[in-house]
C-alpha cells in the first residue's frame, strides 16, 4: 500500500513539473493569447535606428483599437519632428503636421511586413517561423526569428526580450553579421486601453499633433545635397535650379546603368491641409518615414521634400540611395 501511494506521488510530481515547463510552444501560444483577446492597446518606447556610425533616436507611441485602427507616432529625438501613421476605416495615412501634409497609401500596412513596434507584427514573425529559437535567461525568456522587411533585404532576424512575465522588454532587428540595425524599447505596455474611433481620424490628429519642431525651414538652397551611395556606373549628368514663389527647386539627373533623377525642393506649408495619393508602402529610412512605389521614393527631412525616380533601379537602390541623402545632410 505504501509503494502504491509512494509511486502515486511520484507520478503526480513528475506531471505537475511537466505542467508547469514553459516552452517556446507555450510563449508564443500565450503571446498570441494576449494580443488576439485585447480590444485595444497602447505603447510607448524609444527606437533606435543605426545607419553606418549614425543613430536615430524616435519616441514612440502606439494605439491600436479592435478592429483594425492603428496610431503609430513617431518623433524623432533630434529636432522633435512628428510623423504619424494611421490606419483607420478609410485607409493608411503617413501625416507630417508640420508641414499640414500627408501620404495617403493603397496599402496591406502593417500586414505585408515586419513592424518592430507592433505587437501583432512581433507575433506574427515568431508563429511564421517553425525554426525560431528560445531561451530562458536572465529571469525572463528570449526568443529569435526571421522577418519580413522586403524593403530592406539587409535586416534578416530579430530578437525579442520578455520578462519573467512574458512582457515585451526590448526586440533587436539584426543583419547577416548579427549586428542589430534596429533596437525598440518598450517603457509602458496598456493591454486594457480603450479609445474612440476620433482617436484615429485624420482630422483630430491634425488638430492635436506637435508642430513645435527645432529645425528651421529652408528657403534657399547653399548647394545640392548629393548621395553618398551611387549605383554602379551612374554618375550626375546635369543640375538645374528653379525658383519657386517661396523658394527652390533643384532638379539632378544622373544617366548610366541605374539611370535616375533627384528632386530637392524647399519645403512649403499649403493653407490647407494637402493629401498626396500614394500606389505604395510607408518606408522607415533613418530620420524620417518615406513613401516608396516601385518607381519612386518620396520624403520630408529637414525642411527639404526629396523625391528620386527611375524606372530601372529597384526599391533597394531607391532605399539605399535615400538613405544615403540623409548622412550627406548631416554632413553638409
Amino acid at each position: 500500500m505504501k509503494k502504491y501511494v509512494l509511486s502515486i506521488l511520484l507520478l503526480c510530481t513528475v506531471l505537475l513539473v511537466g505542467c508547469g515547463k514553459t516552452t517556446k510552444e507555450s510563449v508564443i501560444k500565450d503571446l498570441a493569447k494576449n494580443v488576439d483577446n485585447t480590444k485595444g492597446y497602447y505603447l510607448e518606447g524609444e527606437m533606435e535606428i543605426i545607419n553606418n556610425e549614425d543613430v536615430y533616436k524616435y519616441n514612440v507611441e502606439v494605439s491600436y483599437k479592435k478592429e483594425d485602427q492603428f496610431r503609430v507616432s513617431l518623433t524623432n529625438k533630434s529636432n522633435n519632428h512628428e510623423q504619424i501613421i494611421l490606419k483607420n476605416s478609410d485607409g493608411v495615412y503617413v501625416v507630417t503636421p508640420a508641414l499640414n501634409k500627408s501620404f495617403k497609401f493603397q496599402s496591406e500596412w502593417p500586414y505585408n511586413n515586419s513592424q518592430i513596434y507592433l505587437l501583432q507584427s512581433l507575433v506574427n514573425d515568431l508563429q511564421n517561423d517553425k525554426n525560431s529559437t528560445f531561451k530562458e535567461e536572465n529571469g525572463g525568456y528570449t526568443l529569435e526569428s526571421t522577418v519580413n522587411y522586403p524593403n530592406n533585404n539587409n535586416l534578416k532576424t530579430q530578437i525579442i526580450y520578455l520578462d519573467k512575465d512574458k512582457n515585451f522588454k526590448e526586440v533587436q532587428v539584426l543583419d547577416d553579421n548579427k549586428n542589430p540595425q534596429i533596437k525598440m524599447k518598450f517603457s509602458k505596455i496598456d493591454m486594457k486601453a480603450t479609445f474612440d474611433n476620433k482617436h484615429f481620424a485624420l482630422n483630430s490628429n491634425l488638430e492635436t499633433a506637435n508642430t513645435e519642431e527645432t529645425y528651421v525651414p529652408v528657403s534657399k538652397f547653399d548647394s545640392a545635397i548629393y548621395p553618398m551611395y551611387m549605383p554602379n556606373e551612374t554618375h550626375l549628368t546635369s543640375e538645374d535650379t528653379v525658383s519657386k514663389t517661396d523658394g527652390e527647386r533643384l532638379i539632378l539627373t544622373f544617366e548610366g546603368e541605374s539611370p535616375f533623377m533627384l528632386v530637392e525642393e524647399t519645403a512649403s506649408i499649403p493653407d490647407e491641409h494637402e493629401i498626396t495619393p500614394v500606389v505604395g508602402d510607408p518606408v522607415l529610412l533613418t530620420d524620417t518615414v518615406a513613401a516608396i512605389t516601385d518607381t519612386s521614393i518620396t520624403w520630408v527631412s529637414n525642411g527639404v521634400e526629396y523625391y528620386i525616380s527611375s524606372d530601372v533601379m529597384n526599391q533597394d537602390e531607391l532605399i539605399n540611395v535615400a538613405r544615403s541623402l540623409s548622412v550627406s545632410a548631416l554632413e553638409k
